[in-house]
């Protein structure tokens, strides 16, 4: 049932946009951002609700929250990023979205450090002792 809300609405959004784009292209832009920004935040249950069934498996599974909650902050970093990307494409900025892009998958590699430290130390420490 959400999904043909999401859909109706995106539907809806584009035949404005459609319709506005030839007088008022500002306009329509504005209606394509704030229709994304829209169905962000409608999503944002559905989402949290992910985060805390995440949660409580990393709680059972004895993995210390500090690897979860990192993990859960790269997710968000792609998924904000992308979703800026594609509202920078729609007002026709391919070149300022593929920094937005490129930013994310830094912040990304930058906050993966530890985790990849501690995978990297755990084999090493599996590994015989060379000599």
């Amino acid at each position: 049932m959400e999904m043909i809300q999401i859909v109706g609405l995106g539907l809806i959004a584009t035949v404005l946009i459609l319709v506005v784009r030839e007088q008022k292209p500002i306009f329509a832009f504005v209606l394509a951002a704030f229709t994304g920004v829209y169905l962000f935040l409608f999503l944002i249950g559905k989402i949290d609700a992910v985060i805390k069934v995440l949660e409580d498996l990393a709680n059972r599974s004895s993995i210390p929250s500090i690897y979860m909650s990192t993990i859960l902050k790269i997710i968000g970093i792609a998924y904000i990023a992308e979703f800026g990307a594609q509202i920078v494409r729609d007002a026709g900025q391919e070149s300022i979205a593929s920094k937005i892009e490129f930013a994310g998958k830094i912040l990304i590699l930058v906050m993966a450090v530890p985790i990849i430290s501690v995978i990297v130390e755990s084999v090493m420490n599996l590994l015989p002792a060379g000599g």
